[in-house]
């Protein structure tokens, strides 16, 4: 049952549909690096697509009937858009979900120091990475720093061709003997994962004509208060994540990919929204829902576990005169839900970490994961045999190119996704999207084909579904 590769599927006058679409995807995740920055994105398009606030359709008392475009946004993190089916809500809702966060380092609380005349950050970092990945990199700082009195000082810099970047440092190679006999896990500690951010010292004395022990860390700080405005103090309440630095580019002679920051999982968030702002006046209403914290269980308010997408779909249905209790639930549990994330590309380079047969390969389209999980399959949603020929049908019947895979060898390892969470409405889940090669390491690579049979598929799963 070997499956076809998608780009057969596209003649000379087709492709450039392909390449477009991929071009666009490229902007966004070389111009949106953190969670933020991409919802800011997102409601600056959905505004532009026909979307309305749904805390603005709130306040005026307003109704929302078939065909109505909303959008809700969770402590700027997280979002949801709704467009209202012809059918009641009551007989369910067709919803994409994908999450925008993506492994990183963040800066701590209390995290500027001075060391050996270098002024260094302190950081943690965010989900599962290979910390040996991250030194020697170019990297900027993106996040927020909001002030005691509120006012939010975006911060974005490393990412301009005049502007600075920072780096992680790591020992050079002839003082790596006892190093190089670490395991890859050891070989860089976590706490050693400090952002280097300066060098140059500054006075001597201070104002009162006293001594200044940390002289380039008072240089720092008196860079920040004068090109930012921030004190030192204002990390204390900052988010402030290390990426890396520079736009993502197309990879490969035949510009077939593209290397990037953020695949995981903005490749599946990008097409999903696309998809659903094509949609018109569909028979059921159409979610698209893009949340946060995935990578670190999906926990806290932002998360997936948080009672925010539940609240909104009440919110959603009371504008449209249909609310109760038992009607929402009745809504949930009669969805159809596409939990889009990524999956583990075959690496011809590493092939024995997985089962060919059951694989993802670049360039076969939009990858479905009947289950995820760890070993016995600890951890995952494992979908319904009726919903995945559900789901084949839809798929066969618009032309669109997909393959089955798993996450790796069976006992290897594995990886979840946001699936158990909606499946706990007793609704019906699968998982699917896009296959990455390099998952989780700073730059990380997808075909643009796949990308664009994503957004085909997820298309034809709104519609038809």
């Amino acid at each position: 049952m070997e499956r076809k590769n998608a780009w057969e599927k596209y003649d000379e006058k087709s492709i450039s549909k392909v390449m477009d679409f991929a071009e666009g995807y490229r902007k966004f995740i070389s111009n949106n690096k953190t969670e933020r920055e991409c919802v800011e994105e997102f409601v600056k398009m959905a505004e532009a697509d026909g979307f309305k606030n749904l805390d603005d359709v709130i306040k005026e008392k307003g109704t929302l009937k078939a065909g109505d475009k909303v959008y809700a946004v969770n402590m700027k993190k997280t979002i949801a858009t709704f467009v209202i089916g012809k059918r009641p809500i009551e007989e369910g809702m067709n919803i994409l979900g994908a999450h925008i966060d993506s492994p990183r380092i963040d800066v701590k609380q209390n995290p500027m120091y001075e060391d050996s005349d270098m002024v260094l950050l302190d950081t943690h970092y965010y989900g599962g990475v290979k910390k040996y990945q991250w030194v020697c990199l170019p990297l900027a700082l993106h996040g927020v720093i909001v002030k005691k009195d509120g006012t939010v000082v975006k911060v974005n810099i490393g990412e301009k061709e005049d502007d600075p970047v920072f780096v992680i440092t790591d020992l050079l190679i002839h003082l790596s003997q006892e190093q190089l006999e670490k395991s890859a896990a050891k070989v860089i500690d976590g706490e050693k994962l400090d952002v280097l951010v300066g060098n140059i010292p500054g006075p001597a004395k201070d104002a009162d004509d006293k001594d200044i022990k940390e002289r380039v860390k008072a240089n720092i700080v008196s860079i920040l208060e004068k090109q930012y405005g921030i004190e030192e103090e204002d990390f204390l309440s900052a988010e402030i994540e290390v990426v890396p630095a520079g736009a993502a580019r197309d990879c490969g002679f035949d510009r077939s990919m593209i290397l990037g920051y953020g695949h995981d999982d903005r490749v599946c968030a990008y097409p999903s929204y696309k998809a659903i702002a094509a949609i018109d006046a569909p028979e059921r209403t159409c979610v698209c829902l893009l949340v946060d914290k995935e990578e670190i269980g999906s926990v806290g308010a932002t998360g997936m576990t948080s009672m925010f997408f539940e609240n909104t779909v009440a919110e959603v249905m009371n504008c449209m005169g249909e609310y109760s209790d038992l009607i929402m639930r009745r809504a949930l549990k009669n969805s159809f839900m596409l939990s889009s994330d990524v999956s583990a590309g075959l690496d011809p380079l590493f092939a024995d970490a997985m089962e060919k047969k059951n694989s993802a390969y670049l360039g076969r389209g939009l990858c479905f994961n009947k289950y995820t999980g760890a070993k016995g399959k600890s951890g995952s949603n494992d979908a319904n045999a009726e919903f995945m020929a559900k789901i084949r049908k839809i798929l066969d019947d618009d032309n669109v190119y997909f393959q089955t895979c798993e996450l790796g060898r069976v006992d290897l390892g594995g990886g979840g996704t946001i699936a158990y969470i909606l499946a706990k409405y007793d609704m019906n889940v699968i998982d699917s999207g896009v296959a990455v090669l390099a998952m989780h390491a700073p730059f990380e690579t997808i075909s643009k084909v796949d990308l664009y049979e994503a957004l085909l598929g997820y298309e034809a799963f709104l519609k038809n579904a």
